[in-house]
């Protein structure tokens, strides 16, 4: 159901990102570089269902690093923490999302939300990642043909990243395969409503918003969340966490997925984003209804 309560808090948020100016279209990846940079949106879904959205909430677009948490759920599901963490650690990298760093030792990636990590944590999913995002989602989700397209043929850096997971023993299988469904998961398609309802779906420990149905343990919850926390917003995590406090994970498109345990799911939209890879509008709308709704994951009840 759509929330009327949330309207003002919501225009409000849209309002305090409006004022911000900075970041760039990222023109990498040729199929984002088109996308209109005055567009902005921001939804929020709770566990129970209540959801609302304002600004531009029909546009469309990629979930590119925003997926990576849900595949690293998956990943987690069906192989256990114990089991992927000789994969993937859950260590900051203090690197860019596109490094080549890896553990000293292992020569594992340090973390499955950058690039590197989640090619490996794809490597390790059998299958059905569009089918378990259209679950989070509540409806079918489809990929961005020409997102897909201009990955594969801007993304050599990625590809090289597999192939260095795959030197390192770390990434399963055809690097060459893995990359290409990395590329896939990036590229589906999602409205900031739909994303919002992703992050209710952690919010609620692995439930479908307004229905209880499990999707996730809630204990491969709590690893993703923590994750997202410490190493969602890259180089930004710490100061993000400082002054929003809340797990998020950003994508190069422009969204923003962020979740507090029981309490709400929140999602922003907006194309510029600064030289980390996050939304400077969307990381601004999302610390404004952290501060209106006191959702600071560390702040005393």
């Amino acid at each position: 159901m759509t929330s009327e309560r949330w309207r003002p808090l919501l225009d409000g948020a849209l309002a305090e990102a409006a004022t911000v100016r900075g970041g760039r279209v990222v023109t990498y990846i040729p199929a984002l570089a088109g996308a209109d940079p005055r567009l902005l949106a921001v939804a929020m879904v709770a566990p129970d269902g209540e959801a609302g959205a304002a600004g531009d909430r029909e546009a469309v677009f990629p979930l590119m690093s925003a997926a990576k948490p849900f595949v690293y759920a998956l990943a987690l599901a069906e192989h256990g923490f114990a089991k992927v963490h000789e994969h993937v650690g859950t260590e900051p990298s203090g690197a860019p999302f596109d490094a080549t760093v890896v553990r000293s030792g292992s020569g594992t990636p340090f973390n499955a939300m950058t690039n590197i990590g989640a090619i490996v944590t794809t490597s390790l999913v059998r299958g059905g990642v569009l089918e378990f995002l259209s679950r989070c989602a509540g409806r079918s989700l489809e990929v961005d043909a020409a997102v897909l397209d201009s990955q594969r043929r801007a993304g050599d850096r990625n590809k090289a990243l597999a192939y260095l997971a795959h030197g390192h023993s770390s990434l399963v299988g055809d690097p060459a395969e893995a990359v290409d469904r990395y590329f896939t998961q990036c590229a589906t398609r999602v409205t900031v409503t739909d994303l919002a309802r992703m992050a209710a779906t952690l919010a609620g420990g692995g439930t479908l918003p307004g229905t209880g149905e499990r999707l996730i343990e809630a204990r491969v919850v709590r690893t993703v969340l923590a994750v997202m926390t410490t190493c969602g917003m890259y180089q930004a995590s710490g100061s993000w966490l400082v002054h929003a406090g809340l797990p998020a994970k950003s994508g190069v498109s422009g969204c923003l997925v962020a979740a507090l345990p029981g309490r709400i799911g929140i999602a922003a939209y907006s194309p510029p984003v600064d030289e980390h890879g996050n939304s400077v509008r969307a990381m601004a709308a999302c610390a404004y209804l952290t501060q209106r709704l006191g959702l600071h994951l560390l702040d005393v009840p």
